[in-house]
């Protein structure tokens, strides 16, 4: 039995179907996707449609469970800093490092490549010792010290800000590569220097696009799901995870059902798991930092924006003020923006384009989404940013929907809204084996953590250690 409908908890019931298990799978929500979300709105322009969650998807190789047809995202990032200065990533090593030398420095591009040449170390050592193998206990971390040179290379105390520091010279490519610790929801300056692996991963293997949008992910896999037999019942809500002794033993459901299972998979909130579901004060006690969350805006876009890419991400002239808001429960006045807007003509009118707009933010209760003026307060500043930062739409803005992370808590029962559970300010998540024999978590909120590729393979462990139906 799975519970939640993400893309962790479909892949499980894949997986096990495919091996020969029953599988039913109970989501809350009336859809599937989890935080692959979806929005679409209707206008007498045409038809908008969104991603509310991921819009980039990296790591293609492990999506084996479908028939997809990704396609290439070059630049990967357009990255804009605050003197203006512009850096187009991509997914060959090579011209990565042609183009910082020319948009930088050819100082700037030697220090990358020996920052590259450390990734790849840390990438490689991650792959075969964590990424790919359910871990239960920091005690998982010593096979490492069998190979010094894998443990040098991830090295356990130091962050990713300390990492950056030690390589990059230039502030423009360490204000780059901070901005992935906040793609596991952390702060880079408390961020194990570990996630040097993410760029590395998006940088070696590239980023990629679907046409209608990544929520045709989801799709995918719940077809797949039913192709195999398995029940998806949207619309059910989970309320306790039921026990027999010191086994998990199936699920009661809101109204009082009582469904039993062999093995009971959660993909949800390891917070929700442990405060809700089956409550494990020792276990809740031991996870840490929330994440950070998200505050996005979805705008119709009347003509086209010159200078945009792909996913485009504007810095600020202060980073550390941002960090400082964001990790300490207020609002950011001058934060990162990143602006996604796909060429895509399945997802905007002709004439017209569909604008993802997203800024880290703190999670609802230290600030208090739902009061009156905040959200709408928030949005008007954001707009104002881009303003600044050479990109005006406010005279061309058909609408706007404004998503926060109180509305990302409602709507997939994430605490706070917070994107990735607890923050990664440690090498370990929460573990995909439960306190009780036959219960498991997956998705990213637990190892090996967020994203669509790392949810992906949580199933995937997880499902290789149940193994084949007897």
């Amino acid at each position: 039995m799975v519970i939640g409908a993400g893309v962790g908890g479909l892949t499980a019931a894949v997986r096990l179907a495919r091996a020969g298990h029953r599988v039913t799978v109970f989501e809350q929500a009336g859809s599937v996707g989890g935080k692959l979300g979806r929005y679409s709105r209707r206008t007498p322009e045409g038809l908008f449609r969104f991603d509310t969650g991921p819009g980039l998807l990296t790591l293609p190789q492990v999506f084996t469970d479908v028939d997809l047809d990704p396609q290439p995202v070059d630049p990967i990032v357009r990255h804009v800093f605050p003197d203006g200065t512009r850096l187009d990533s991509c997914a060959d090593p090579d011209e990565f490092a042609a183009r910082v030398r020319t948009a930088l420095s050819p100082a700037a591009a030697r220090d990358w490549q020996r920052l590259w040449r450390r990734a790849a170390r840390v990438w490689d050592t991650s792959w075969r010792h964590v990424l790919t193998a359910t871990v239960d206990s920091p005690l998982a971390l010593y096979r490492l010290a069998w190979r010094i040179r894998d443990l040098a290379a991830v090295a356990p105390g130091r962050s990713l800000r300390s990492l950056s520091r030690g390589y990059l010279a230039d502030p423009r490519l360490r204000m780059m590569l901070d901005r992935y610790a906040t793609y596991a929801g952390a702060d880079p300056r408390r961020a194990p220097a570990a996630l040097v692996a993410i760029p590395y991963a998006e940088l070696a293997f590239g980023g990629w696009y679907l046409r209608g949008g990544l929520g045709t992910l989801a799709d995918a896999l719940a077809t797949r799901c039913l192709e195999l037999g398995v029940d998806v019942h949207t619309g059910r809500r989970v309320a306790r995870i039921d026990r027999a002794g010191n086994r998990a033993s199936g699920v009661t459901l809101a109204g009082g059902r009582t469904v039993p299972a062999e093995v009971v998979i959660a993909n949800a909130d390891a917070r929700t798991v442990y405060r809700d579901l089956l409550p494990h004060p020792r276990r809740l006690s031991r996870l840490g930092a929330a994440s950070l969350a998200g505050f996005v805006l979805l705008l119709g876009v009347r003509g086209r924006t010159p200078g945009l890419a792909h996913h485009t991400v504007f810095f600020p002239a202060d980073p550390d003020a941002e960090f400082d808001a964001v990790f300490g429960g207020r609002l950011a006045g001058d934060p990162t923006v990143l602006v996604t807007v796909a060429d895509d003509p399945a997802v905007r009118p002709a004439g017209y384009e569909s604008w993802f707009v997203l800024v880290n933010a703190a999670p609802q209760g230290p600030v208090d989404w739902r009061a009156a003026g905040v959200a709408d307060g928030y949005a008007d500043r954001i707009l104002a940013v881009l303003a600044e930062r050479g990109v005006d739409v406010r005279d061309r803005i058909v609408f706007r929907e404004i998503r926060t992370p109180a509305d990302l808590e409602a709507g997939t029962l994430s605490p706070g809204g917070s994107i990735y559970g607890t923050a990664a300010h440690r090498l370990l998540r929460p573990a995909n084996r439960g306190p009780l024999a036959g219960l498991y978590l997956v998705g990213g909120s637990t190892h090996p953590g967020g994203g669509l590729p790392l949810v992906t393979l949580s199933a995937g462990n997880v499902a290789d250690r149940i193994g084949p139906a007897r």
